[in-house]
């Protein structure tokens, strides 16, 4: 997130730092709001901004983790087309 801060601007970054959370943003009124939420729905952290100060937010998809790649052997007809 890139925010005016009077002075020039800032860069914020927020991100789901362990696995099962994620980052959700809400605008109401005024306020620009972030949270990063655990799988059970319980905020972790909370960030708020100014709506009129948000020059910037970018976000960007979860990469998937070598862990999530299917790790089965090609079969016979898989493996002879490598």
């Amino acid at each position: 997130m890139l925010v005016d801060t009077g002075n020039g601007a800032q860069a914020f970054e927020i991100a789901a730092t362990k696995a099962g959370r994620r980052v959700e943003v809400s605008t109401s009124r005024s306020v620009v709001e972030v949270n990063e939420v655990a799988r059970t729905g319980r905020i972790i952290r909370t960030r708020r901004f100014m709506a009129e100060r948000v020059i910037a937010l970018v976000e960007h998809p979860a990469e998937a983790s070598p862990a999530s790649r299917s790790r089965r052997r090609p079969g016979r007809n898989q493996a002879a087309l490598l």
